[in-house]
């Protein structure tokens, strides 16, 4: 399948091109020049609030998006994207605002730590604990604490994946739902779909293996389920999936295998292959429709999931 036009431009651009940083350039430095998105129309939602959520260690912040006014409200708490070490709960304003108007769900943005500062497990605890947080403050946010959902795009999906089975472990709020858009599962980086389309576009290989090194310093470590869920051989009990991919994106056929070795232990899976798409596409609505029609799918999922 083609890429789509919009992606297929945004491609030929040098600086859409993710690489590992020239020795001496860190992660910290990429930040400070990374370049925001460009605007583009959003969706209204009823409330956005700022949040502050104490975990072991530290508070984080987090934004709440209200809908409506309905109360009490099912409640997603998406954890982004940005490789475990960009981005924050302005980049991602977009998406979580998309997913509460087309959900009519309340929708958490957690600002979890980012790595290399702080490592594994640092991302995935505070992102568990701030779910925990949220579903004891149920009553004073105004949210269902017995319908309540994870998601998370590219590494956000991974630490949404991380979070079920810390709540399986712990004993945690039950989760009812977990919405995985084109997720990280592998440290390994090492498939057909990553040496097909591991260089030019977008997301790339050396990038990549990379921020691995940052989240997880040790090698040995990323073979933990905690950091490569693929790796996970108790898959059972884990909460209804719903994961996206794109044709075009290296993560593809790992975000796929681990749809299929998760229904392959029971559990109740929607996995969907976007065509002519790239990796965060689902951000991307001025240069793919297709944009839309996926926050459309995935936000029918989780309305239909949290129903009462």
């Amino acid at each position: 399948m083609s890429l789509e036009p919009g992606l297929k431009f945004l491609l030929q651009l040098p600086e859409f091109q993710l690489s590992r940083p020239p020795p001496g350039v860190t992660a910290a430095d990429m930040r400070a020049v990374a370049r925001p998105m460009p605007p583009f129309p959003v969706d209204e939602v009823h409330e956005v609030r700022n949040l502050q959520i104490p975990v072991p260690g530290a508070n984080i912040a987090a934004r709440l998006f209200r809908p409506s006014d309905r109360s009490p409200l099912p409640l997603v708490v998406h954890f982004h994207g940005g490789a475990f070490v960009f981005c924050n709960l302005d980049t991602h304003e977009p998406l979580c605002r998309s997913l509460a108007a087309r959900s009519g769900c309340a929708v958490v943005s957690v600002d979890y730590r980012l790595a290399p500062e702080h490592p594994f497990p640092v991302p995935l605890e505070d992102c568990y604990h701030a779910t925990q947080w949220l579903a004891a403050q149920a009553r004073e946010l105004s949210i269902d604490a017995g319908r309540i959902a994870v998601a998370g795009d590219s590494a956000g999906g991974n630490l949404a994946m991380g979070v079920c089975r810390l709540a399986r472990a712990r004993g945690g709020a039950p989760l009812r739902h977990q919405a995985l858009i084109y997720p990280v599962t592998d440290a390994a980086c090492d498939n057909a779909s990553w040496r097909e389309l591991g260089q030019g576009y977008m997301l790339s290989r050396d990038f990549m293996l990379w921020a691995w090194e940052c989240y997880v310093p040790d090698a040995a470590r990323r073979l933990d389920p905690l950091a490569s869920p693929l790796r996970a051989t108790d898959l059972a009990g884990l909460p209804p999936a719903t994961i996206l991919t794109a044709d075009h994106d290296p993560l593809r056929d790992e975000a796929e295998d681990y749809a299929a070795r998760l229904r392959a232990a029971g559990g109740a899976v929607i996995a969907r292959r976007y065509l002519g798409v790239i990796h965060g596409f689902a951000s991307l609505p001025f240069a793919t429709p297709l944009a839309n029609r996926a926050l459309d799918d995935l936000a029918s999922d989780l309305r239909a999931s949290l129903a009462a």
